[in-house]
């Protein structure tokens, strides 16, 4: 925790104004995230701030045990996390932070929200508002508030300039090819490395692999997005063409069946199989365990070999969960320590916004401020506007 607070400096100045002023003081936060040293140094400063916080985790595998303990002997966050923990126990976590009835939420994917709107709805009346994380848990959010469901104020952090840059393309691009090297040992260079989604996370990865010497092929629903990637460099098919060419195959979608039996027959003996999506549904790994004559479990650390009737075996990293966090440490600390000053931010400013029910944005100026924050901790400095500059942008008759 304290290395990774080192390429944090961002959260740290944010955690000493919190810890002077106490803009929390005695809220209730609940807080739906992946237990790791990077999410400490969010806690830590939200508490600084007077929060009173309760943490679950947002993906078994991604816990870090003695992170979650330090947090609860160290810093008294309730933590509801355990590496592993099956389905049910998974779910009870969840309900047990909201069960602290929070003022205010910290949602992946959507998760707590979700609950909130199904299992626990006389809770909802407590809830002031949310703070979303992201890329799939603003789409159903999104989808939630088109069908008159949602009945929050949940603000998309996602979805500020500098999430998407920083953690979507250059966090998630890093971390899921270090997830498949460290699982898998490969050699990316010289491989078919096909990416499933061109949108921020995919265009990421693409473009790692390509530096790391992967041939790269998309596939794509969108034609804008298609024709991005083809504007790229790279090439495009459709994944019943892909399958039968990839070495390594990354889901980024954010939807449902995206690899299933069609695409497993033709693919090759050795195939690596990784979802950078949220949830596990991106890999059809029933459909996989179907087509499977055994599967031999943990041939390496989070990586499952499925053997097929003709012998072939297609290798599945972290149980077709997200391959980055379960398989390797998740963006790096200096990326998180953007997209968590974002985060608090956001939260200081939520609590008082009297906001209505939907999907709200961050305000630019809290994007703008941690931007410069940061570039000023790298020692980058900009260069300034002279005053006729500004009357030259700010009028049409010059």
């Amino acid at each position: 925790m304290e290395f990774a607070e080192r390429a944090m400096p961002v959260l740290g100045l944010l955690r000493e104004r919190f810890a002077r002023d106490r803009p929390l003081a005695g809220l209730r936060i609940a807080a739906c995230a992946h237990v790791t040293p990077e999410t400490a140094a969010l806690a830590r400063t939200l508490t600084a701030g007077g929060a009173v916080l309760h943490v679950a985790a947002s993906n078994p595998l991604s816990t870090q045990d003695d992170v979650a303990a330090a947090l609860v002997t160290g810093d008294g966050v309730a933590v509801q996390a355990r590496h592993g923990v099956d389905r049910a126990g998974y779910a009870g976590h969840l309900r047990a932070v909201l069960e602290a009835r929070p003022a205010l939420l910290l949602d992946d994917g959507c998760d707590l929200v979700q609950v909130l709107h199904t299992d626990r709805t006389d809770l909802l009346g407590g809830v002031v508002a949310g703070a979303e994380q992201t890329s799939t848990g603003v789409l159903r959010l999104r989808q939630m508030h088109a069908d008159g469901a949602l009945r929050l104020p949940v603000v998309a952090v996602n979805d500020t300039p500098m999430q998407l840059l920083v953690a979507n393309r250059h966090g998630t691009g890093q971390s899921v090819l270090d997830a498949v090297m460290r699982a898998t040992g490969a050699l990316l260079a010289g491989t078919v490395v096909v990416v499933a989604g061109y949108g921020w996370c995919g265009s990421g990865i693409a473009a790692r692999a390509r530096g790391l010497g992967a041939q790269v092929v998309v596939t794509e629903v969108e034609p804008r997005r298609a024709l991005e990637a083809v504007l790229d460099g790279h090439r495009v098919l459709p994944m019943a063409e892909a399958a039968a060419l990839g070495d390594v195959f990354l889901t980024t979608t954010g939807n449902r069946d995206v690899l299933t039996s069609e695409h497993f027959s033709c693919m090759k003996d050795g195939a690596v199989l990784a979802n950078a999506g949220h949830f596990d549904v991106e890999v059809d790994v029933v459909g996989l365990a179907d087509e499977a004559v055994a599967v031999h479990r943990r041939v390496r650390p989070q990586v499952d070999a499925y053997e097929l009737a003709d012998g072939r075996r297609l290798l599945l990293l972290a149980e077709g969960r997200l391959a980055n966090l379960a398989a390797g440490e998740g963006h790096p600390p200096s990326v998180m320590d953007i997209s968590f000053a974002v985060q608090a931010l956001t939260v200081e400013w939520m609590a008082g916004a009297g906001l209505s029910p939907g999907v709200h944005a961050v305000p630019p100026a809290i994007d703008d401020d941690v931007a410069r924050t940061k570039l000023a901790s790298l020692g980058v400095r900009l260069d300034r506007l002279s005053p006729a500059q500004a009357r030259y942008l700010s009028s049409w008759r010059a």
